[in-house]
Order: structure tokens, then sequence, then C-alpha cells
């Protein structure tokens, strides 16, 4: 069972008992997050993790799942993906089955608690289903600096009755929006499976288990198969490395419920990926195992993620915690973890050559690798683990529920 005092040896006592301080105010109180999916993403873990401690340290705090139809997962895929700019056609036939889910789910889910914690927009909409009487906030875990302006102006008329919009990055703040909004950056568990300390030999085991040869030096992308994760152009940057360096790729990737597009991006980067497939130079393994994907980030020689927009990116601050280099998109939440030539490399998202120059540098120069793996764990330590976020969670609560 998680527990705060787990974490004694890995961040200051200064920091446990700053959190004991901010859960007091809060004893008695009654929290309940709301999203889509109980696995797969971030969002999901960052959940199992953040819910246990606000228990532990003594606040009745609840998780509830969103129930919705794969057409509704439809909509609130492509409302994703127009949050972050995409274009949408916002049909009203649209506009109602999303209300309708919201609704109908709201009929049955009894929301009557202290504070109503909703994470993103598929669950967004509750709000309209309640008399409110308590504070809602929306924690919004994406890329909001171009929304579609027919969408925004959708959901911003259920936005104007929360008490607080959380956001991941400065950049995400609207100014058109007159409602309190408060940045929070994500952070991860240290002490989960994904992200524990693992001996050598139980890494090689794993890596071994999953059919990745271990002759050459592994890059990897650990993502959902998602355009915005870029996968195609992953490929794109693996055939320039792979001219210099005789390596391999392998996308550590997963599916979740509340995304119907993974599949489909699935055949379309595997059917790229055919010929290097073929030859064993790309190698997709499924990331449904945290042991494994702990592994697999701690056996690659380079971690990339090449998205061309990002909420914040936990796979990236997870390969950070774990020491391992990471060349990123200079997108979202990525550059708040990252300085560019200290703890990683940033590199414009379409910028093929840029990632292919960095991935190459870091396998020639092994010792450059260290060093930055090293600056890496340790801006994890001091910023992205889930004691900070508990206590910026606890500081908001303190200052929203009464």
């Amino acid at each position: 069972m998680l527990s705060l005092e787990n974490f004694r040896k890995i961040v200051p006592d200064k920091t446990l008992a700053e959190i004991y301080a901010r859960a007091r105010g809060l004893y008695g109180k009654h929290i309940v997050h709301v999203n889509s999916t109980y696995m797969g993403g971030g969002v999901a873990e960052i959940l199992y993790s953040l819910v246990m401690l606000m228990n532990d340290v003594g606040i009745d705090t609840g998780w509830r799942i969103l129930h919705g139809t794969p057409a509704f997962f439809e909509i609130t895929k492509s409302f994703h993906n127009a949050l972050q700019g995409a274009k949408i056609e916002l049909l009203e036939s649209t506009k109602e089955l999303y209300l309708q889910v919201n609704g109908n789910y709201g009929r049955f889910a009894h929301l009557d608690h202290d504070c109503v914690i909703v994470h993103d927009p598929q669950p967004l909409a509750l709000i309209r289903s309640y008399r409110k009487r308590q504070p809602w906030i929306w924690r919004c875990h994406i890329d909001l600096t171009e929304p579609d302006n027919h969408l925004w102006d959708f959901l911003k008329g259920f936005l104007l009755k929360y008490d607080q919009i959380v956001v991941s990055s400065e950049k995400y703040f609207k100014e058109d929006l007159p409602v309190d909004q408060r940045l929070i950056h994500p952070a991860i568990n240290p002490l989960n499976l994904k992200n524990t300390d693992l001996p050598e030999q139980t890494v090689l085991e794993y890596i071994r288990e999953a059919g990745i040869p271990t002759d050459k030096p592994i890059i990897t992308q650990v993502s959902r198969l998602d355009p915005w994760k870029d996968p195609e152009g992953v490929i794109d940057v693996f055939k320039q490395v792979k001219e210099q360096v005789d390596c391999r790729l392998v996308f550590c990737y997963n599916l979740a419920g509340d995304d119907p597009e993974g599949v489909q991006m699935y055949t379309k980067t595997y059917r790229k990926a055919k010929e290097h497939v073929d030859k064993g130079d790309i190698l997709f393994v499924m990331g449904n195992n945290d042991a494994l994907v702990n592994s697999i980030q701690r056996f690659s020689k380079v971690v990339l993620q090449k998205s061309l927009k990002e909420g914040f990116c936990l796979s990236v601050t997870e390969a950070l915690w774990k020491g391992t280099p990471v060349v990123a998109s200079n997108v979202g939440g990525i550059p708040v973890q990252i300085e560019d030539g200290e703890n990683g490399f940033l590199v414009e998202p379409n910028d093929v050559e840029g990632f292919a120059e960095k991935i190459v540098h870091l396998l020639k120069e092994p010792s450059l690798a260290q060093d930055m793996g090293k600056k890496a764990r340790e801006i994890v330590r001091e910023k992205f683990l889930i004691t900070r976020l508990l206590s910026d969670y606890l500081y908001m609560l303190n200052a929203v529920v009464q």
C-alpha cells in the first residue's frame, strides 16, 4: 500500500512535513476525481498514486470513471485533437451525444463531495447535470495553446461554472476565460513499478523476454500511437540515425480505452515501418507491463519524444528519472523539464535532421550521455515527483474548499 512515509529516503523530510501540514486543513473533507479511463495514459497513472496518497494523509478521496460509448469516445478524441489545434466540424448531433453521455452519467454518479475535480474534456460537461453546491475544478492535461475557436466557445460555456482551471504550462492560460487559472506541473511516482530502480539483471531479463536483441544500441519512443506523437516522423529520424550508427528503434506503445485512434495509427505506422521490421531494425513492443516499460527506458541508449503537440509528457519525465538521455520536441510542457544541452536536447518538432543529429551525438559520446542522465534524474527529484504534486493539490484545495 502506497504511503507518504515510503518517500523518506527520496525527498527531504521538510517536504513530507509540509504535506502533512497542508492536509490538516482538509481533515473531514471528501474529494472526488473524475476522468474517462482507469488505465493507459498519464492521467490514470497520476490518479492511481495521487488518490492513494490523499487518502493516506487523511483526506477522504474517491475516483470515478465516466462511462461512455465508442461513439462518445470518437467525439471526445476529436475534441482532444481540436483543443490542440486540429480542425473539427462541430455538428449539433455531436454536441447532443456529448451532452447526453455526460448527462446520463451524472444521473447515477453521486458527486455530493466537498470538491469535484474533473480531468480533461470527456467529463467536462458533468457540471451541467448538477445543482452546484461545492467547488468544481477542471484539470486540463492537454495543450490549450491554439484551440479550435468553435469548440472552445462551446466548452467555455461549461468552464464558466467552474471555480478553478488547472493547466500544465503557463502557455495554456486563456485570457478570454474569466475563471481563476492555476499552473500545476504533472509528476511521476518513483516508487511504482514503472519507475522504481531495477537491478541490471532484471532489466536484461525483461528485455530478452520481450524479444529485443541486445547486440546493438537501442533508441526508443514510449508513447501512445497517436498522430500528435508523430510515430511516422520517428521512423524518418531513425532512418537518418541508422545511416551513421548501427542501432535499433523500439516503439514501446500502449492503447487506452478512451482513444479510438490507437489501432488505426498502429496499422499506419507499422505499414511504413514494415521493411525495417522485416530486417529486425524496428520493433513494436506493447507497453502493457510497467516493469517492461521501466526496463526498456533503462536499457535504451537514447529516448526520443518527437511530439507535435504535448500537454506535458510524463514519458519524458520517466526517462529523465532513469538517467537516460532524452531528445525531445520543443513543444508544450517538455521545455519545462529539459534545459537544452544540460539534461537533454530540445529540437523543433519537424526537424528530422536535428533529431537525428542529437541522437547520433549521444550515441557516439557515451560520457556526455551519462553526464546528462545524472543531471536529468536530479531535476526530476527536485521538481517532478508525486510528493510535489500532492503538495500542490493540497495547497489548491485549502484555497478552494471551505
